[in-house]
């Protein structure tokens, strides 16, 4: 928008009509004075009007003011001239939303001339320019200073002139957008993911860029567990920064971790702070300008050694005030300090709430390493690709060390092992083992150590000097005392403590890290934490053990005297007590240096070996007690993981050779035994074709210590499991894996209504779901599930909604994701789901609307009526179904498949009595004078019904009383006089039965037998049979719900009869009126 303002004309124009001077020889007349009010020339200007106000009426030999503009623009630096392009379209955004970067000169010139005239864009260039020169003299010297400081990366000890290069090894990590969720707290080793956030993948430098343009990202939280990558993430951020390569919108990023705050003990103003942290900030007069974009960079919130109360903050909007270091990171992250400042905050989850969620923006998770950028890390560390991949093949040969690697640290940690170990070598003796990895880390850094500080050049790594034993046990006292405390960070009392001498330890840096902050002038003193927390695990570990051999005692109780089993058992209840199981590792590490080949390699730090064989097969005993009254199925899974250290494979070999006879369903599991199977398919090194939970007979707890193997499946059938809405989140952290390979799910026929469908959802969204295949069919889904399940990405090729009352409603969500050109969908089944011509109408439109893949489309069993039909008949799906369709189908739940049923008495036994209307049957003791039929039972006292069920979907109900009755179908051809079990229902191969007693219920066909939960306290059955599917489902009916408690797999060839055997006197069954 052009900015003008009325002026009266300018006295140059009437010096255009006169052009000479008749006073001076017809000199020009180029001036005029504003005095007399006449036009005057330059002699004139000089004698006779002297002392008169005069102006110019043109100014020659100058440039235009566009050209000047020009000029001006061209003379400034790259960058002066990019914050000015940032400036125009942040300031002046009606006229200059649409300037970009690689816009020239010429045209923002003519840009600004035309929106704010010669005047206005000269006075906004040249006041920019002179305002932010300090400030970007200041900012290339805070690139300076930051590029030197995070352009290394150290990993371990560095070898005198080696210094590696970020740029070189950085891989990218898996990073998650989310919401705010509850605290994570399973141990950080693990993969389980359980958070149900909705999740989207996203770049590093993304992270507060909004989607919305009228919202600002101003606090953006990362979480990670320990090792994951979160530092390295700053520090690649804060590099690229620094480069110039990303986010050069904001002027200064500004990292202050909290290890460093923690030193600050006395009040400070905010000023003061950054400018003990960053120096050169003191050349700036303010840094409140709105102008000036912050970037403040908190490191490690979980390392916060002072409390946040957020609650009781005092408020101060003051920088120059002092007050507590704890008050100022409150006021900062509830803006009231630097309100346009934003805000990084990196955490471990257990520490994320201590931020108030009102006050966070944007969640982010770093999730590591996925298989591919694992290869990735280890082709970039090794130049010798021979190397690198030997390296990636062992990995791979232990899934253990395969799952341990999601995490950088544990690939640098594997890396330094094994390319110390020969990998040319014997595969059988490298290492395979947590314990056995870790014992190799620690002797490779002490030797790594000392060749850099005192010259040696002994290169054997199963060597310790006695200074090297001296240390790694203090290290070790320190590592058990900070772990029972919960610290990850230490400082030199802390090291005092232990007796460890300050400029010793810093030798240790590839296992102790000191962090120095001198160059910010501000700390002297070192700041000391593990490289990571199963390090300190595993010192902790040795400590132990040390202790105990060395000076029999025990660092628990600090008796003396006591056997080896007493302080293992002793460990393993501490960590089964565990609230966030951070004693999971400690545990694992401890019972692997009990066994004598890990002790060995520890040869020098222990006096002797200590090898017990009475301890070890005590507390493996005691482990797989625990493993058996263990309810968490990740705690279950851990203790084998114990047993694993301690080369026990008992449990685990057993459920291997179950799994190789191919025998699971004729067993009957218990839940400690699903845990070790669960621990064996996860384990194995190739993943699961299929797993189908069906096939183990085991109880809902055993089905549910089970679940985690979906992680390791392609496919997975887990329909009719009697699974809930909470097991979708188990289910769910299977899909959000890094490496998931799950492309098939069947839930169908289980209770997992819309909470669960939410749950899923939030699988289904992450970038790492595979899943193309989902069968939801009969899970009491509404349209509100639907709702959960448009929101998903398009990937899904195949989803069946079929049984589930979402009505109408639930098909316009569907019609919303099929209206999207990126939809996926080539079979979509909505059998059976009160759809009306209104759903119809809304689907025919979402399939006008977009050219959509679908191929089959399954509306039957719904009331469509004929206009609803007639909405599809200009489709070409190779596959549309409206079948069986009507106003019966509108009702609830399997109900709208109910049929009418009458006994037929032509087949009743003798010893039964049919009721008038047909629907009841009693067990007498007097034989009833029945006319000879030859379908009638001679012996067995059964009846059948006179309707044939075939080709359709059927649903009834019975009523039973008495001690027992057996309820089943059967083909028509069953034998009716057979002696023996050739007429008895559920004894052949013509029929199926379920026995049904007060004690339980047996389902039987062809004399196999399963035994399923009874009906008490109902004594009413519900029967689905789904013909054509080759199904009949089991339900037990109460309150007027139905409970699935068994489904019969088939493949039926011809109608099916119900039938009714009453094996007890006065027993009697009834067909329901539904």
């Amino acid at each position: 928008m052009v900015h003008s303002n009325l002026v009266e004309a300018s006295p140059a124009e009437e010096v255009q009509c006169q052009k000479l001077c008749q006073q001076h020889s017809n000199k020009a007349l180029d001036m005029f004075c504003k005095t007399d009010q006449i036009p005057i020339c330059k002699e004139c200007a000089l004698h006779e009007h002297r002392n008169h106000k005069k102006v110019y009426a043109q100014i020659t030999a100058v440039p235009d003011t566009s050209s000047l503009l020009q000029d001006i623009l061209k003379a400034a630096k790259i960058k002066e001239f990019l914050s000015l392009k940032r400036h125009l379209s942040e300031e002046y955004r009606e006229c200059f939303e649409d300037l970009l970067d690689e816009h020239d000169v010429p045209y923002v010139t003519e840009k600004m001339m035309e929106s704010f005239g010669g005047e206005g864009a000269l006075r906004i260039t040249l006041h920019f320019l002179n305002s932010t020169k300090p400030l970007l003299i200041c900012q290339e010297k805070m690139k300076v200073l930051l590029k030197e400081r995070f352009e290394h990366v150290t990993e371990g000890i560095a070898h005198p002139g080696k210094q590696t290069y970020l740029a070189e090894i950085y891989t990218d990590l898996c990073i998650i957008e989310g919401m705010f969720s509850e605290v994570n707290n399973e141990h950080e080793v693990r993969p389980t993911e359980k958070q149900t956030i909705q999740e989207t993948s996203m770049s590093l430098h993304d992270m507060f860029k909004s989607t919305d343009q009228n919202k600002r990202v101003k606090t953006v939280l990362t979480m990670g567990n320990a090792g994951i990558g979160k530092t390295v993430l700053v520090q690649k951020f804060i590099l690229d920064w620094a480069d110039g390569k990303t986010n050069q919108d904001v002027h200064f990023v500004l990292p202050v971790p909290f290890r460093d705050l923690n030193r600050k003990e006395e009040d400070c103003s905010l000023l003061q702070l950054l400018h003990d942290f960053f120096p050169v900030l003191k050349q700036l007069n303010s840094i409140e300008h709105d102008n000036i974009k912050i970037l403040f960079i908190l490191d490690g919130l979980d390392e916060c050694r002072f409390p946040l109360n957020f609650q009781s903050t005092k408020r101060c909007s003051d920088i120059r005030k002092a007050i507590s270091v704890a008050a100022l990171l409150e006021n900062v992250i509830q803006g009231n300090l630097l309100p346009s400042a934003q805000i990084w905050i990196t955490s471990r989850p257990a520490a994320i709430s201590q931020i108030p969620p009102e006050y966070v923006h944007l969640v982010t998770e770093v999730r590591g390493f996925n298989n591919d950028q694992k290869e990735k890390y280890f082709q970039m560390k090794f130049r010798d690709q021979k190397v690198a991949k030997k390296i990636v093949s062992h990995i791979k040969s232990s899934r253990s060390l395969h799952i341990m690697c999601h995490k950088p640290i544990f690939c640098w940690i594997s890396a330094t092992v094994l390319s110390e170990n020969k990998v040319d070598g014997d595969q059988g003796k490298l290492p395979k083992t947590q314990t056995e990895m870790y014992t190799h880390f620690v002797l490779i850094q002490s030797c790594v150590k000392n060749q850099k500080y005192h010259g040696t050049k002994n290169k054997n790594t199963k060597e310790l000097s006695d200074e090297d034993q001296k240390m790694i046990l203090k290290l070790g006292r320190l590592s058990f005392k900070q772990l029972e405390r919960g610290n990850l960070i230490f400082y030199e009392k802390d090291l005092q403590e232990c007796g460890i001498d300050i400029a010793a330890a810093s030798e240790y840096s590839a296992l102790c890290t000191a962090v120095f902050r001198e160059e910010f002038g501000m700390y002297s003193q070192r700041v000391f934490c593990f490289v990571h927390a199963s390090v300190q695990e595993y010192l902790a570990a040795v400590y132990v053990l040390c202790s105990y051999i060395n000076n029999g005692i025990d660092v628990f109780s600090q008796a003396r005297d006591v056997k080896l089993f007493d302080i293992l058992k002793t460990a393993v209840t501490k960590a089964l007590r565990s609230k966030n199981g951070q004693f999971d590792l400690f545990i694992r590490f401890l019972l692997g240096l009990s066994l004598e080949s890990n002790q060995q390699l520890l040869n020098g730090l222990l006096k002797r070996t200590q090898i017990s064989s009475w301890s070890i097969q005590e507390i493996i005993k005691y482990i797989k007690e625990k493993i058996r009254e263990e309810k968490s199925a990740e705690r279950a899974i851990n203790l084998f993981h114990c047993l694993n250290e301690l080369n026990d494979n008992s449990l685990v070999g057993a459920m291997q050779t179950c799994l190789k006879s191919g025998t699971l369903s004729d067993r009957a599991f218990k839940p400690n035994q699903c845990s070790a199977l669960a621990f064996v398919l996860l384990m194995s090194e190739e993943g699961l074709e299929q797993f189908d939970l069906r096939e183990y007979n085991t109880s809902q707890s055993g089905r549910q210590r089970l679940l985690p193997v979906i992680r390791a499946s392609k496919k997975a059938i887990l329909s009719g499991c009697q699974l809930q809405a909470k097991d979708c989140e188990t289910v769910a952290s299977g899909l959000r894996m890094t490496n998931s390979s799950l492309r098939d799910l069947d839930l169908s026929c289980n209770n997992l209504t819309d909470d669960g469908l939410n749950y899923l959802s939030a699988g289904l969204q992450s970038p790492y779901c595979q899943l193309r295949k989902l069968r939801l069919r009969g899970c009491k889904l509404t349209h509100k599930g639907c709702a959960h399940l448009a929101q998903c990405p398009v990937k899904l090729t195949d989803l069946d909604l079929s049984d589930n009352d979402i009505q109408d409603a639930g098909v316009m969500a569907l019609s919303l994701a099929l209206r999207n050109p990126q939809c996926q969908l080539q079979t979509l089944g909505l059998s059976g789901c009160q759809v009306t011509e209104q759903g119809c109408s809304s689907l025919a439109s979402a399939l006008s609307s977009n050219p959509s893949r679908l191929r089959k489309l399954d509306l039957s069993y719904n009331h469509l009526g004929e206009t609803g039909v007639r909405l599809f008949s200009k489709f070409t799906q190779e596959k549309l179904n409206f079948e069986f369709g009507g106003k019966l189908r509108m009702k609830p739940g399997l109900r709208k498949y109910s049929c009418q049923l009458s006994l037929d008495m032509n087949t009743a036994n003798r010893f039964l009595i049919l009721s008038d209307d047909k629907r009841k049957i009693i067990r007498t003791d007097q034989k009833q004078p029945y006319p000879d039929h030859p379908e009638r039972f001679q012996l067995s006292p059964q009846v059948m019904c006179r309707e044939g069920l075939s080709k359709q979907r059927f649903y009834w109900e019975v009523e039973w009383t008495g001690n027992g009755v057996h309820v089943g179908l059967t083909y028509k051809g069953i034998s009716r006089d057979a002696s023996g079990w050739g007429s008895v229902i559920g004894l052949n191969d013509k029929s199926w039965s379920i026995e049904c007693s007060e004690k339980q219920c047996v389902v039987r066909h062809n004399k196999a037998s399963v035994t399923i939960p009874p009906l008490h306290p109902s004594r009413r059955l519900g029967l689905y049979l789904d013909w054509p599917a080759g199904t009949l489902s089991i339900y037990r009916i109460y309150a007027y719900t139905g409970v699935l408690l068994h489904t019969i797999q088939s493949r039926f060839s011809e109608p099916l009869y119900p039938v009714f055997g009453l094996n007890f006197q006065n027993s009697e069954v009834s067909l329901c009126v539904l």
